[in-house]
Order: structure tokens, then C-alpha cells, then sequence
């Protein structure tokens, strides 16, 4: 466990409960950090699952988790998404996440952020942070005045900005490369897709649809964030819980808010033919791939058409500088990879999340052996 260099270490009592599980938790990772500074109430968790790649790049979610368990369980879950993203989308970068537990409108500050800054300072650059949930990317200014390892600043700091921009045009990409598959267009013109959080990502996302064509509905447990993108977009219709959203007609259901979303009765409600959504780790367990092909309905793996963040950020990291231009033509070949992905998947009757993660798994295998590192992932 780590602790604040400016302050004293934290009591052998405030260990979290979860702690004795760690090792069984964590064991596909290479490194867990648990970070607390008594002065700012910060309490976060640093997870490093794979540098087989490069160095780990992922958000920091700041989030008012129910127990640290539950923190626990999301940052090791999230940050194996992350090396898998990386692998697929060609990055030279390593899988990694941080969560901070509290609620962000009661407890950020920019101390408590400083504080964070210094503990990914310490880790010497092996994980590398940019926004998540929570999390934005003036926070991240804050975060660098104590750390040389941030990405996702402010454009006026050098930065890519706002990361779910190119986050939300990925899952828009995915999402042609599905309709494709299962309609043989990659228009949403006339199809009814359903936005289950309408947020940083959902929000965008919903205008690159009615762009498209497509009939919207939308769902979100804070209303203003509905309120807003109805007044934006008036062609939008919302419904008033996503148990409405998905039990309603739809073509497409795109999940955009936290994890687990994708659970047995969901896919036994759903009309939708394609699922395809921002919402990292959206399967709830290993069996509903298998439930959602057996059903009929075509998955994009989410951390394939989510990687439009990653890249974005990552653009940071090109010694000429970040240039949006560069990142969005990249992220416009999150259709191709989703293309090739289906495409596998449905000629060695797998399903779409399998064979993702074989071409995640090859490259990360074939890559760390040139560099003589291999921290694979338990099949």
C-alpha cells in the first residue's frame, strides 16, 4: 500500500477490507497501488494490468463507489480492458486504470488532485493517466502540475482536451460496421437506436446519429443530462428508465454508462439487433456473448468501439505534438477493425467478443516476445 509523501503513512487498520484478496484478484496484474492522503480524503486505486505493449495508459474514474471492494473489483476489470483496447487498435501502450472513491462534486479538489498527481509521479511513468468517468480534463491540469505522466489535458495546456469526443465517433464507426453486418449498410438512416446515458460520450454520440439519420431514444438517471440533448437535438425522444429503453422497438441498443449493462434479461428483452455502445465491460458475465449470438443480436465488442478516447489521448504522446486531425483518422478505422472482428467471428462461429480478444491476445503475445515481456492473460 502507498502513502502520501507529505503525509504520514495511514494506520495498518485502514487497510481495505478487500486487501487479503488482492493477489487473487489482481492475478493477471502486474501492480496494484493503493494511494491515501488524510489531508485531501483522497482515496484511489491505481491498477496496472499489462506493459507487454508499453507503458500503461488509462483514465482515473472518480466515482462514490458502494465499499473499496467494489473500487477494487471496477479498476482491475477496467484496466484489463484497457491492455485488450490498446492491443486491437495498434497502440504501442500497455493497459492501466485509477479509480478515485468518493463523490466528485462533494470531494475533488485541487489538492486532493495534486495529491493523486504525486502518487502516478511515483510510479516513474509505468502508468500514464487521462479522464474517465468523474473526471475532466482541466482536472487534469491539476494532476500534471505534480505529474510529468498526463494525458487528456486542456487544448490550452497542450493537450488533446476532451477525450469523449473521439470516443463517442469510434462507437459511431463500430456502430456502421455492425449495421453493415446485419443490414448491409453502414447508414442509420431510418433505424431506432437507443442511448441508455446520455453523458460525455452518450451526448455526442447521439449527435452523430441524428446526423446520420437515425431515430433516437434516450435514457439517463440525471435529467438535466436528458433535458440537454433533447433541447439540442428536438428530434429526440426520451423515455423515463433504460428498463423502458430496452423493452421498447429497437434496432440498436448502445449502453453508454457504467459497466454490466449487458445482463441474461436484457438480451431476453431486447428487440434490438445490434448492441454497440460506449460503456466499458458492458457483458455483466462470460455467458451472455453466447446469450446474445444464440439470440440473434450482433455484439461490437465495447472496448474495440470505445478505443476512440484511447487514441485520442495517446495522439498526446506523438513527439510532434497532438494533432486532432491525425487522432480522428485513426479512430476512423475502429470500422475496419469492428469489420474484421464480426467478420472473424462469424466464420469460425464464435462470438464477436472471442474474437476480439484473439486478436487482442496475438498481437500482445507476438509484440511482448520481440521485446522479451509477456505478461499474458489467463485464457
Amino acid at each position: 500500500m502507498s502513502t502520501s509523501p507529505t503525509t504520514p503513512a495511514a494506520p495498518v487498520t485502514s487497510v481495505p477490507a478487500a486487501a487479503g484478496d488482492v493477489f487473487e484478484l489482481a492475478a493477471e496484474h502486474e501492480q496494484v497501488v493503493f494511494c491515501t492522503d488524510e489531508a485531501t480524503g483522497l482515496r484511489a486505486i491505481v491498477a496496472i494490468h499489462s506493459t507487454a505493449l508499453g507503458p500503461a495508459l488509462g483514465g482515473t474514474r472518480f466515482y462514490p463507489y458502494a465499499s473499496t471492494d467494489a473500487a477494487l473489483r471496477d479498476v482491475l476489470d477496467l484496466s484489463r480492458g484497457m491492455t485488450y483496447k490498446a492491443a486491437v487498435t495498434g497502440l504501442d501502450l500497455g493497459g492501466g486504470k485509477a479509480v478515485i472513491i468518493g463523490d466528485p462534486a462533494t470531494l475533488k479538489t485541487e489538492a486532493l488532485l495534486r495529491a493523486y498527481g504525486r502518487f502516478v509521479q511515483s510510479l516513474g511513468g509505468r502508468y500514464r493517466t487521462a479522464c474517465d468517468i468523474g473526471t475532466f480534463s482541466a482536472d487534469m491540469d491539476h494532476v500534471a502540475r505534480e505529474c510529468d505522466f498526463v494525458t487528456g489535458r486542456t487544448v490550452a495546456h497542450g493537450g488533446a482536451g476532451d477525450s469523449s469526443v473521439l470516443t463517442a465517433y469510434g462507437v459511431f464507426q463500430g456502430m456502421r460496421a455492425a449495421a453493415e453486418s446485419v443490414w448491409g449498410t453502414t447508414s442509420l438512416a431510418g433505424r431506432t437506436v437507443g442511448v441508455a446515458g446520455v453523458g460525455k460520450v452518450g451526448g455526442h454520440l447521439v449527435g452523430h446519429l441524428v446526423e446520420d439519420g437515425a431515430d433516437v431514444v434516450v435514457t439517463d438517471v440525471h435529467g438535466p443530462a436528458v433535458d440537454a440533448v433533447v433541447a439540442r437535438y428536438p428530434g429526440v425522444r426520451s423515455v423515463d428508465s433504460t428498463q423502458a429503453l430496452v423493452g421498447g422497438a429497437l434496432d440498436v441498443y448502445a449502453p453508454c454508462a457504467m459497466g454490466g449493462a449487458i445482463t441474461d434479461e436484457v438480451v431476453d428483452a431486447l428487440s434490438a439487433k445490434v448492441v454497440c455502445g460506449a460503456a466499458n465491460n458492458q457483458l455483466a458475465h462470460p455467458g451472455v456473448d453466447k446469450h446474445l449470438m444464440d439470440a440473434g443480436i450482433t455484439y461490437a465488442p465495447d472496448y474495440v468501439v470505445n478505443a476512440g478516447g484511447l487514441i485520442q489521448v495517446a495522439d498526446e504522446l506523438d513527439p510532434r505534438g497532438f494533432s486532432f486531425e491525425r487522432a480522428q483518422q485513426r479512430a476512423t478505422g475502429i470500422v475496419e477493425t469492428t469489420r474484421k472482428i464480426l467478420a472473424l467471428a462469424e466464420s469460425e462461429r464464435i462470438s464477436p467478443a472471442v474474437a476480439a480478444d484473439r486478436i487482442a491476445e496475438e498481437r500482445i503475445r507476438t509484440v511482448g516476445r520481440l521485446r522479451g515481456i509477456w505478461n499474458a492473460p489467463r485464457a
